[in-house]
């Protein structure tokens, strides 16, 4: 599927609300979808790049899809109905090799707009794809992203300062990645979008792959991210435990102990770090969930579906809701 089926799938572009977003399962569409960059994002190597969508069930019920190339990383806008001037910006997983849309970007994005909060799923470009400085492209796109929410807060009813970040697995990372270093210039200026902060106002890395330490990263994301041959200087570099300083924003953690994909370890590095910083953290380690629970019908009657109202209660002590 190329981006012309992703428009006519109501997979992006300004859309009407449907009655599916009030139901628990089924396909939901966004209320809008804007591009981050004017014309080809920064880096582009080959113009023969497309995006590209991998639709991986039948089941018009349980929906599961994701960007497998990002040529043209954008929002997908779920409005609140009643905004109450909090905005989250949500990075869904995929390991960086795609970007998954449905479970967790879309589950999530109605979740959050029926508690007053607009939701931008962020879809990112993948260091596969063939980008200059591919290591960094994700984080210029998450950076790009807070910029541009920030810029354009009057259209959403959203409130700048009041804009968050939370991300799954290597969105995880990526919610980490941002949260630590928010303020690396990775482009030059394009607009005035690109003189707003990028730094988050809480962020909440789900499960997230966190080190490049190979002795509990996940390693598909890390050979996608720096490479196999990546030197410890790079590994540093791109490992947000070892990038957090005092000015990181407050953090929301979970995990599942169970969880055989992305080591626990990689949250708990994340805690130390956070607390050795002065960082405000917050961490919930569940019994069980594997890797991946989201949010929705895999984590029913279990204390993990719990989290996005622990999440919520958590927040509002720290500034998202006012």
């Amino acid at each position: 599927m190329d981006r012309r089926d992703l428009l006519a799938a109501g997979l992006a572009g300004p859309l009407l609300p449907l009655a599916a977003r009030a139901v628990p399962h089924g396909p939901v569409s966004p209320d809008a979808s804007i591009n981050l960059w004017p014309g080809d994002a920064p880096g582009l190597l080959d113009q023969a790049l497309q995006d590209h969508v991998a639709v991986r069930s039948a089941d018009p019920g349980f929906p599961d899809r994701a960007m497998e190339h990002v040529r043209t990383p954008r929002l997908d806008i779920f409005q609140a109905a009643r905004p109450n001037g909090a905005a989250m910006l949500v990075i869904p997983g995929g390991g960086y090799a795609r970007v998954v849309v449905d479970k967790e970007g879309y589950e999530l994005g109605p979740w959050l707009a029926a508690r007053g909060i607009t939701a931008f799923v962020l879809f990112y470009r993948l260091p596969g794809d063939p980008w200059r400085d591919p290591s960094n492209v994700a984080l210029a796109d998450a950076q790009r992203a807070m910029r541009l929410i920030r810029h354009r807060a009057a259209e959403w009813k959203v409130d700048p300062e009041r804009v968050g970040a939370m991300g799954f697995s290597a969105g995880g990372h990526l919610c980490a990645d941002l949260a630590a270093r928010f303020g690396r210039r990775l482009h030059a200026p394009i607009d005035a979008a690109d003189a707003r902060d990028a730094r988050p106002i809480v962020a909440a890395p789900i499960y997230p792959v966190v080190s490049m330490d190979p002795g509990f990263a996940h390693m598909g994301s890390r050979t996608l991210l720096i490479g196999k041959e990546a030197t410890p200087g790079m590994a540093a570099e791109h490992s947000p435990e070892r990038q957090v300083g005092a000015h990181t924003p407050p953090s929301f953690l979970c995990h599942a102990e169970d969880d055989a994909t992305v080591p626990i370890q990689n949250t708990i590095a994340l805690r130390a770090a956070l607390k050795a910083a002065g960082v405000p953290v917050e961490t919930h380690l569940f019994e069980q969930g594997g890797h991946g629970f989201g949010w929705g019908s895999r984590t029913q009657g279990r204390p993990a579906h719990a989290w996005p109202e622990l999440f919520l209660a958590w927040a509002r002590g720290h500034g998202l809701l006012g």
